[in-house]
């Protein structure tokens, strides 16, 4: 079953005006769910860039992009791999699972340039969003249209045309899933500003499925960020077990 069928549980998700397929689930986990992970979160594993710092479970890929394979640890996977599992965020992806997260940490005022994933992971992701809202502004990939305006794709629903540059107002304890159309024509990236502006119905994208508008709209259409952290669940396609393996070899000896 694909994710444009009318029967898939993540059709109530779908965030409408935008390219198949995106997909906006608030309350994904719960408040004590979030608390766990962010303390579980291990202190000593960022990386510092920048503009925001990072690790990556169970490694970071190497140069030709490959996997080494390591389980994940626990509270990144507990409490979510049943749920992605019922609504089959990862059943077409050539391990039908993440293999792969990467924990980002954005304070306000910080951001990322817009890109893509790129080819090493399968064409979908769902992240979890911890601790503090914000706004992931999407644009066409240079070329993808005359004016910049459009991102033009014939859809299944009918639709043949929807509004992009635009935004995804990202709550905490949220799910994002991206894939097909949405993750191979598009750009994703976080401005680097201390308050998202000027939020409502009519730029922000998912706002019809948020969990509380209200507070936005109390707030005058704005989000003061907090501290955001980022969970970035992927299937990275090429996986190398040869070295786990021999990991293994090493400790029954």
């Amino acid at each position: 079953m694909t994710a444009n069928s009318a029967e898939h549980p993540l059709q109530a998700f779908r965030i409408a005006g935008l390219p198949p397929d995106f997909y906006y689930i608030p309350n994904f986990i719960s408040v004590e769910e979030e608390a766990s992970i962010l303390q579980k979160i291990p202190t000593q594993r960022w990386i510092t860039l920048s503009h925001r710092r990072l690790q990556a479970h169970p490694s970071t890929l190497t140069k030709n992009n490959t996997l080494l394979a390591s389980s994940l640890p626990a509270y990144l996977t507990n409490q979510i791999f049943p749920r992605f599992r019922n609504l089959g965020i990862f059943h077409h992806t050539p391990h039908e699972q993440p293999n792969h997260v990467l924990i980002n940490e954005y304070k306000p005022g910080e951001g990322i340039m817009p890109h893509e994933d790129g080819k090493a992971y399968a064409s979908v992701v769902a992240t979890v969003s911890l601790g503090g809202s914000v706004c992931l502004s999407l644009s066409p990939k240079p070329g993808a249209s005359e004016d910049g305006e459009q991102v033009k794709e014939e859809g299944k629903d009918g639709e043949g045309q929807w509004k992009i540059p635009t935004r995804i107002l990202q709550e905490p304890r949220s799910l994002l899933i991206t894939t097909g159309v949405a993750y191979e024509s598009l750009l994703h990236g976080v401005d680097a500003v201390e308050v998202d502006e000027d939020l409502n119905v009519a730029t922000v994208a998912n706002w019809s499925l948020l969990g509380d508008r209200r507070v936005f709209e109390d707030a005058g259409g704005r989000n003061v960020r907090g501290t955001r952290i980022s969970l970035t669940y992927r299937d990275v396609l090429k996986v190398n077990s040869a070295a786990s393996k021999v990991f293994e070899g090493l400790i029954r000896h």
